[in-house]
């Protein structure tokens, strides 16, 4: 029946000895085998449409036959059956038939359908017909379907129509039409469309890890589709460490030259990027910012806030006026940074929302912030849902109601269960509704 132990073993009744013991099992198997489809392929029918060897005398037969009259040959449809055994479930298939009408009216006659129609392919008659309405909506006509379809008859595959979905809206996500998607369809001349979905998928991935903006990425996705869709490019790993560049760097050069990515495909040698100068007036920028700070040139705690801070030299002054601005006094804030360097990691409008969160919605004054500096390395909903919990704690007489805002806040979940939180019966119980709440608004 074309299956091997290891899957009819599963398949066979349990309450029969024999299965010729199963009168209608034979029946719609002799109903088949009588039609022209081959003893081999009943195992895949059974398998993915056991039911159809349960129907009553007669049912089968009238089911085969209500496709005969849309015109199909017996052929046609012993072969869709094989690849499609879903078509004898329940009444005629709709979608099938809307594709099939389809075709016909943009001039495939039946016999050049079945030619068609692969042997070793299987179909999905739903997707296939939403994958032909999104063309059809893109202005292609019948004819020009039925032209699409003749030309690229891969295109009928499920495996196909699956990718070619996913693609679609890979591609409609960055803002590309459906008009530009299907003229990509038309130009690949045997399109494999797994392999092209990968590339972009890949680029993809490859433009996030380097921190790429998205409107940037969507910039080049509806720019460059079918170039970005033709290579697949090294791991990210790979291509940071042998173009010895910074992501930034990478970017900036993507954008201005997108075609460079050419070079950077599986097996090929990599340069260097040409350095931009870019780097070296960064790196002189914050070594002036932390000297002038108060910090001493070569020492190791420069080293460590040169190591700790990510982004541009320029961007620390902006950051560190925004501390100034909010009310700290400047001598106040050097020394926070030297004890928290890495909160000048944070954008400037990261860093304001914060302290307006500290300020109005904590009722924390700003210069908790000189006391506790790493509250700005930790996120809104840490702080909320540790105080939510520890002002309940508070009111049951469980905690200590003078404990410092750094201890509520920078302590480990697990010492902050710990030692808090399971001091109360119910206390697991509000801490988890608590982070539910908080956490997910």
């Amino acid at each position: 029946m074309g299956l091997k132990p290891q899957e009819y073993g599963s398949l066979l009744p349990r309450d029969l000895m024999y299965l010729s013991d199963d009168d209608l099992l034979l029946e719609n198997y002799h109903v088949m085998c009588n039609y022209g489809i081959a003893r081999n392929k009943m195992g895949k029918i059974y398998k993915e449409a056991t039911e159809v060897f349960r129907y009553d005398y007669g049912v089968l037969a009238l089911k085969l036959k209500a496709y005969e009259k849309l015109g199909l040959s017996s052929s046609f449809i012993a072969k869709v059956v094989v690849r499609s055994p879903d078509l004898l479930i329940g009444d005629a298939n709709i979608d099938f038939i809307k594709i099939l009408e389809l075709l016909r009216k943009g001039g495939l006659e039946y016999r050049r359908i079945e030619k068609l129609l692969s042997d070793k392919s299987t179909y999905n008659w739903s997707q296939l017909l939403s994958l032909l309405n999104l063309f059809g909506k893109a202005g292609y006509n019948d004819e020009q379907l039925s032209e699409l379809i003749s030309q690229k008859p891969w295109i009928l595959r499920e495996d196909s129509v699956d990718r070619a979905l996913l693609l679609i809206g890979f591609l409609l996500k960055f803002g590309s039409t459906m008009n530009q998607i299907c003229s990509l369809f038309l130009q690949f001349p045997k399109v494999q469309v797994e392999k092209f979905a990968s590339n972009l998928r890949h680029c993809f991935l490859f433009l996030n890890e380097i921190n790429m903006e998205a409107y940037e990425i969507g910039k080049l996705f509806r720019s460059h589709p079918i170039f970005i869709g033709s290579f697949t490019l090294k791991k990210t790993n790979s291509l940071l460490s042998r173009l010895n560049a910074g992501k930034k760097r990478i970017c900036e050069v993507i954008q201005e030259n997108p075609e460079i990515m050419k070079k950077w495909v599986k097996g090929s040698k990599i340069e260097w990027l040409p350095d931009s100068g870019e780097e070296l007036r960064s790196q002189m920028l914050k070594t002036k910012f932390f000297l002038d700070l108060g910090f001493v040139e070569n020492s190791d705690e420069m080293k460590r806030a040169l190591k700790v801070f990510r982004g541009r030299g320029a961007e620390l002054q902006e950051r560190f006026d925004c501390l100034v601005i909010a009310g700290l006094d400047r001598k106040d804030v050097c020394e926070m940074i030297k004890v928290s360097p890495q909160i000048l990691n944070q954008k400037k409008e990261v860093i304001e929302m914060k302290i307006d969160f500290l300020i109005n919605d904590l009722g924390f004054p700003i210069s908790s912030l000189v006391r506790f500096p790493s509250y700005l390395s930790y996120t809104m909903q840490r702080a909320k849902l540790r105080l939510t919990m520890y002002n309940w704690l508070k009111e049951q007489g469980k905690v200590n109601p003078m404990l410092s805002f750094s201890t509520i806040v920078g302590c480990t979940d697990n010492v902050f269960l710990s030692q808090y939180v399971d001091r109360h019966p119910r206390g697991p119980e509000i801490w988890e509704d608590l982070k539910k709440e908080i956490c997910s608004a």
